[in-house]
């Protein structure tokens, strides 16, 4: 009697888990459809030309996480070996050539019988080839060689801007663009469709690191809608150690240089002239040269290519020259008298608005 109590009691536990438990998984399919409708009404909610920004948003954010879990397979294979890499080689021929060398901070190993090779920028298949033909000239015939990079060095890239985790992210292996928007989660909302890939200098071999000075620092334009949406994979370029990715939120212009207040200005469904965004930046300084004030203009061709314009703010306010009208991401700069302090408010326009130093070199 008391066993059938006992399987009566314990059959009502039983049911009593199995019920709640079905209700918890109906609940989380009913609260992921909710928030995928929720989502679809907000979108609907949105001005037209909104709505269309935020669609084609999500369509990019799609593509990036479609392409990082695909890219991910071939992060490895066309990676540029570099300083610090441990290389595991083999020569099927003589086993005693069998070693794991680390590449040195110069980009080089030593290796028996050859002595000395550069082998920085160079992926491990091609590695393999350079050793089997020197090998081959003097020792070997027809010899078989294998590389394997143990271990990669640690590289460090960053995303600032409108993604949604910006940061510093330490990766191994070759990664792009592609890979570093999927470890930023993403674009946000409001992020606009160029990209700035900030790259530092590259100290070359035998090179003193104060020769990497700030003239070295390279920014290439990326188009996000022809990366994206358009499939452009030529601009998805290859980053390395030191990148900054930066992604400005959508319709900005910036006004730096000689004015009150310099910053960054919205211009999101509007069309605005040179003499209206220096309102917006309420005015020319006293000591400024608005005859040589100049618009800078990306090319977004995944270039380094800007495209300077200068205008004379005075004959523009005096009806005696076009106000050009200005696009999306253009910087204007109001210099003072002379050419180094109207570089040195260029600079420190892009470092403030882009996200990082660019020397007075590179303009």
């Amino acid at each position: 009697m008391v066993r059938v109590i006992l399987n009566t009691v314990l059959l009502y536990i039983v049911s009593f888990f199995l019920f709640f438990s079905c209700a918890f998984n109906h609940s989380s399919e009913r609260d992921y459809s909710t928030k995928l409708q929720v989502n679809e009404i907000e979108s609907q909610k949105l001005p037209n030309k909104e709505a269309e920004s935020y669609g084609q948003i999500r369509a990019m954010n799609e593509k990036i996480l479609l392409s990082s879990l695909s890219l991910k397979r071939d992060s490895y294979r066309d990676y540029r070996i570099g300083p610090e890499d441990l290389l595991e080689i083999s020569v099927f021929e003589d086993e005693k050539m069998n070693k794991t060398v680390r590449v040195s901070s110069q980009g080089n190993i030593t290796f028996p019988l050859l002595g000395i090779l550069n082998v920085k920028g160079l992926t491990a298949y091609e590695l393999e080839k350079e050793i089997q033909e020197l090998l081959a000239e003097k020792y070997f015939q027809n010899p078989h060689v294998s590389v394997f990079i143990k271990e990669y060095r640690n590289q460090r890239i960053s995303v600032i801007g409108a993604v949604e985790k910006p940061g510093v992210f330490d990766v191994t292996g070759q990664r792009t663009i592609l890979d570093a928007l999927g470890m930023a989660g993403g674009l946000k909302g409001d992020a606009g469709h160029l990209l700035f890939l900030i790259r530092p200098p590259q100290v070359d071999e035998g090179a003193q690191q104060e020769e990497a000075s700030e003239k070295s620092f390279r920014t290439f334009v990326i188009n996000l809608e022809d990366l994206l949406t358009r499939g452009d994979l030529s601009l998805n370029f290859p980053l390395i150690h030191g990148d900054v990715l930066n992604i400005p939120v959508s319709g900005k212009v910036f006004v730096g240089g000689e004015v009150v207040k310099p910053g960054g200005f919205q211009i999101k469904g509007k069309m605005i002239t040179v003499s209206q965004a220096i309102a917006m930046a309420e005015g020319l300084k006293p000591g400024a040269n608005g005859s040589e004030a100049k618009i800078f203009r990306y090319s977004e061709k995944g270039n380094e290519k800007r495209e300077a314009i200068t205008v004379n703010i005075y004959a523009i306010q005096e009806g005696k020259m076009e106000d050009p009208y200005l696009m999306e991401n253009d910087i204007v700069i109001v210099p003072k008298h002379g050419v180094k302090t109207f570089l040195i408010g260029l600079r420190d326009t892009i470092k403030g608005f882009i996200g990082f130093g660019v020397s007075l070199g590179t303009l």
